[in-house]
């Protein structure tokens, strides 16, 4: 049943057409003694966060198995998604649109995709942003061959530090181009050793995380001035968006090209995907962007209007003018975006991020108070490593059957940190939910 809302004008409106007073007067027939003349004994109103925690507790009351507490980060992150974007979101006008290949008859899409290009332009401080490509690892993959277009350069330095999936799809790109990818390691603090940029010739952009894979800050505005003496271009990635609503943003320490993962802004994570990948750059580079861009104009008679204003691929220009073979945009991830930002607004974005500091940091204190090492010593958002090297045989299965997830070993990918495991806690995660954790690990 829909809730129909209705002001104190619109009540006494409708009491007048009937000829009544009041509200009272509707029950007349209804005999006093089996009228309720108190109030209902409702508990106190609770947050959306509050209720559905609520409502998984009862369920475990009734026998029903709780879900785990995951405490994985590592590029994809549980968030609180506020119930009326999905609501909104799975409206048949937007979930059956798709690319607008008419765009003078798909304003509201365009104007959504318009929407969500200024909100990240905000919040990463750039000039211009794409319509959004597919996902975080092949928006750094196409910011680094945008790069390479702009200063007509071979090289490119990409930090250790950058999530290794991302790593891998770059290699995957520049493969058969002939290009080259410098690793550049990090140092004792976890962040990005640059010591080796200015030894590089030939060099088209420095890439790295901030914050990078270990959640560990990076320290942009050397990095900037690193790259700059360099000759190379700056090009910034993340996973996580929310910590810009706590960082200085990339725009602010100079970024050429800022690209990343948009999963964090209203997106579920849904077994993987679909995610939403971002790329933003300044004006003076605009035409080197890949995707597509929309903008605003007024038609003859004056009114507002969106419209397809570049769109580089092979099928709209020349191919030898195009920029990349991207064929689409996450449409529909986009505007989930854009909606999430735009319900959070400014200072919800800054609240949301502090409080997902703030527990990723208490939990990080517990664990050193009960003995484990952070190796890192970095400033960090929602997530940090961990050594588990001290902690006994069979520790992550035990704490696996107790229904809590601690975090991932990276040794996969970073075979010098064996027995190191990746922790994140975002605001989904109560301070009931770290101590069971450590407790947990403690034991």
């Amino acid at each position: 049943m829909r809730y129909l809302p209705h002001s104190e004008e619109d009540i006494k409106e409708m009491l007048q057409a009937i000829g009544v007073e009041d509200i009272d007067d509707l029950f007349g027939m209804i005999p006093q003694h089996c009228r309720m003349t108190k109030p209902l004994n409702l508990p106190d109103p609770m947050t959306e966060w509050e209720l559905q925690r609520h409502l998984t507790e009862r369920a475990s009351d009734a026998g029903i198995s709780p879900d785990y507490k995951v405490f994985v980060g590592a590029g994809s992150y549980e968030h609180f998604i506020p119930a009326w974007i999905p609501y909104v979101l799975e409206r048949s006008e937007f979930t059956t649109a798709y690319t607008p290949y008419q765009p003078e008859v798909s304003q509201g899409t365009l104007q959504g995709i318009y929407e969500y290009q200024t909100l990240i332009c905000r919040l990463l401080g750039m000039e211009v942003a794409n319509a959004s490509l597919y996902d975080g690892a092949s928006a750094l993959a196409e910011g680094l061959l945008m790069a390479i277009r702009i200063s007509k350069k071979k090289k490119v330095a990409v930090s250790h530090t950058v999530h290794p999936h991302y790593r891998q799809v770059v290699r995957t790109y520049l493969k058969p181009t002939g290009y080259e990818i410098i690793e550049l390691p990090y140092d004792d603090d976890g962040r990005t050793d640059l010591t080796s940029v200015q030894g590089i010739g030939d060099l088209a952009a420095v890439a790295v995380q901030s914050p990078n894979f270990f959640g560990c800050v990076e320290n942009l505005a050397e990095v900037h001035d690193q790259a700059d003496a360099a000759g190379a271009m700056l090009v910034v990635t993340f996973t996580e968006a929310l910590s810009y609503g706590l960082l200085r943003n990339p725009g602010s320490f100079g970024a050429d090209i800022v690209c990343g993962e948009g999963q964090s802004l209203g997106i579920p994570q849904s077994f993987g995907g679909p995610s939403l990948g971002i790329l933003a750059t300044q004006m003076k580079y605009v035409r080197s962007m890949p995707g597509r861009l929309v903008g605003k104009t007024v038609d003859r008679d004056g009114r507002r209007g969106f419209v397809l204003t570049l769109a580089t691929r092979e099928q709209h220009i020349r191919r030898e003018k195009a920029t990349s073979n991207i064929c689409t945009n996450q449409g529909l991830c986009a505007l989930a975006a854009a909606m999430y930002m735009a319900c959070l607004g400014k200072t919800g974005f800054q609240e949301l991020a502090t409080l997902n500091y703030d527990k990723a940091e208490y939990g990080k204190k517990r664990l050193q108070d009960a003995g484990y090492r952070i190796p890192f010593q970095s400033p960090t958002f929602n997530e940090f490593l961990v050594d588990c090297s001290s902690a006994p045989a069979g520790w992550y299965d035990e704490v696996v059957n107790d229904k809590i997830i601690p975090g991932m070993c990276v040794d996969t990918d970073y075979p010098a940190l064996k027995h190191h495991y990746l922790l994140c806690v975002t605001e989904t995660k109560t301070k009931d939910d770290i101590d069971v954790l450590v407790e947990r690990m403690a034991s």
